[in-house]
């Protein structure tokens, strides 16, 4: 019996298997991976063969199962966020607060730190930083931005940027796109130039931030065709976006609204 259920199995398993090698064949192919891999997987698709396909075998778990596990953790931070920005301000760090509260970790207190600097409230929000500060956290990216955000804040933008460029831009596409954003602004008010920096973090951007950051900035230099190109992508981007999308992005679509609207005056 054990013998015929594994015969009858058989023709699904290789169906299973050869749906999972095309899959990250495509996989390979969009993400533009190394060409061993698609040498690999190309055979492995095309012309089977035991050795191609235990490469794709190997492919899956070391590269495509991660990256599915990291894709699915995005789609849920993006949801969280989408959630979190139908809330008031007030709501949200009273909820950091509590979660704070119930459990003191780097994220809850930085998270704190930065709605409190959002709300106004930056006595408060420097009070929430200053344990990771002057603990061993001190140069972690988390703190590191938090705080630089802060300097901004209190208008020390010589001492977040100091901060700022200490933050490795490799850790993470949030990381790098906050840190250059954050950057920028630092030295805008510096009066320094700061198109370089802009047009980075507009490379690989994970937020609608530094496009509409960059058309602000651009605006105020009187750059206005440059400042109405950015502003017209990012119209653009808001009426294929999902509604998920349109929330969690609003503050930004919105300034760019607001943006237009001068432009037009």
């Amino acid at each position: 019996m054990d013998g015929l259920t594994i015969q009858h199995l058989l023709p699904y398993l290789l169906l299973l298997l050869r749906v999972l090698t095309a899959l990250c064949f495509i996989h390979a192919l969009v993400t533009r991976q190394e060409l061993y891999w698609l040498f690999i997987l190309g055979m492995a698709t095309f012309f089977g063969g035991i050795f191609s396909t235990v490469g794709a075998v190997v492919y899956a778990v070391t590269v495509f199962f991660p990256w599915l596990g990291g894709a699915r953790r995005q789609a849920g931070q993006a949801v969280s966020r989408g959630v979190n920005a139908l809330k008031s301000l007030d709501v949200r760090i009273r909820e950091a607060s509590a979660a704070l509260a119930e459990s003191d970790t780097l994220q809850h207190r930085t998270d704190l730190a930065a709605l409190q600097s959002r709300a106004g409230k930056l006595e408060e929000a420097q009070a929430t930083l200053d344990p990771l500060l002057r603990g061993i956290y001190a140069d972690d990216p988390l703190v590191l931005l938090s705080s630089a955000e802060l300097d901004l804040a209190r208008g020390k933008a010589g001492e977040a940027e100091q901060k700022l460029n200490l933050v490795d831009l490799k850790t993470s596409a949030g990381t790098r796109t906050r840190t250059l954003t954050l950057l920028a602004q630092a030295q805008e008010k510096q009066n320094l130039p700061a198109d370089q920096t802009y047009q980075e973090a507009l490379l690989g951007a994970t937020t609608e931030e530094p496009r509409a950051r960059y058309a602000a900035y651009l605006l105020a230099q009187g750059r206005r065709d440059e400042a109405q190109a950015l502003l017209d992508a990012m119209k653009r981007t808001e009426q294929k976006a999902t509604s998920l999308y349109r929330r969690q992005e609003g503050e930004w679509f919105t300034l760019a609204a607001q943006l237009r609207k001068e432009l037009r005056s």
